[in-house]
């Protein structure tokens, strides 16, 4: 995503843009679903291999969501993925890392285009993930909860054999409610801490992220996965945050009580997802610190990015099979 904090009008708290392009692109005549909606009316495109780009940055948790599951799921030869560079301008994430700074498929130097391809003088954050029509060049969505659910129960027809069943029925109540939590006091819990407006703000915060995590260092001590035994959307969205809380929310974001290296549970589950196909190798860490380090000149003028911590431990044995 593009991370332009907005606040709320008292105690300067974060408050993420929840608004987004919310087209479905559904198999058959399916119902639209989940429930959360942008306020503009909501298109239907078809299910089509070939026809779609993922526009995902390795730098970003929301977009390192999307990678996953197209990984999980054995998506890479029917979505294409075109990954920006880990920095950005105020308007636009760009190609960068591309050959002459183009994307090679859609020929675009800057995702903003494709977001004015579908919505002339486009007013919000030009925001990763995306999916873009490559015929139109035009963004067909961006809002990053609805894609992935859609790439698991859309796009099953071309799942590869065996994929995981990343949104089990008989949890499935159970987990949006985890994936709420998780959401709410994780992953946008650090983003609370990292652009609280005033002191007051950060500290309630700071104290409501740290109690999400030691719940999830509770409830991961008898039970390999968020939901059990089986790998689910759950532990994606939670791994991506996880991925990147020692070497940038820990100092960047002053969530700083303890590192993950010191939650010895959390810790073990998170290098078991790392050290699972799909997971690890979408992490790169240099584009990560580069990102926020980089981008975030409120919080960070200097621009200078660090070079620890240690990587090597997320190849350590986590013994958690």
């Amino acid at each position: 995503m593009n991370n332009t904090p907005t606040y709320t009008q008292t105690g300067k708290s974060f408050e993420r843009d929840m608004d987004y392009i919310s087209d479905r692109i559904l198999a058959g005549h399916g119902p639209a679903d989940p429930d959360d909606r942008g306020p503009q009316d909501v298109q239907v495109w078809p299910v089509e291999p070939g026809r779609y780009r993922l526009i995902a940055a390795r730098a970003c948790p929301w977009a390192n969501r999307a990678i996953i599951v197209r990984n999980l799921l054995g998506l890479e030869q029917v979505i294409s993925w075109g990954a920006p560079g880990p920095t950005h301008d105020k308007d636009s994430w760009t190609f960068d890392l591309d050959p002459g700074g183009v994307d090679p498929v859609l020929g675009l130097a800057r995702l903003q285009e494709a977001y004015f391809n579908r919505v002339p003088d486009y007013p919000k954050g030009i925001t990763v993930p995306a999916i873009v029509d490559i015929e139109t060049k035009s963004v067909v969505t961006n809002d990053f909860p609805t894609l992935t659910h859609d790439l698991f129960f859309e796009w099953r027809e071309h799942h590869r054999d065996g994929a995981p069943d990343l949104w089990p029925a008989a949890e499935r109540e159970e987990m949006e409610a985890v994936m709420k939590r998780v959401f709410t006091e994780v992953n946008n819990g650090v983003y609370r801490c990292g652009f609280a407006g005033s002191q007051q703000a950060y500290d309630d915060g700071y104290a409501r992220l740290w109690s999400a995590m030691d719940w999830l260092e509770e409830r991961l001590a008898d039970r390999r996965y968020l939901m059990g035994e089986t790998i689910t959307e759950a532990d994606i969205r939670l791994f991506t945050t996880l991925a990147r809380f020692d070497a940038v929310y820990h100092g960047h974001f002053k969530c700083n009580r303890n590192k993950l290296a010191e939650m010895p549970v959390l810790w073990a589950y998170a290098r078991d997802l790392f050290q699972t196909p799909g997971f690890g190798e979408t992490i790169d860490f240099e584009q990560i610190k580069k990102h926020y380090y980089v981008v975030h000149t409120d919080i960070n003028p200097t621009g200078i990015v660090p070079i620890g911590p240690d990587e090597s431990g997320w190849l350590t044995p986590h013994g958690r099979g």
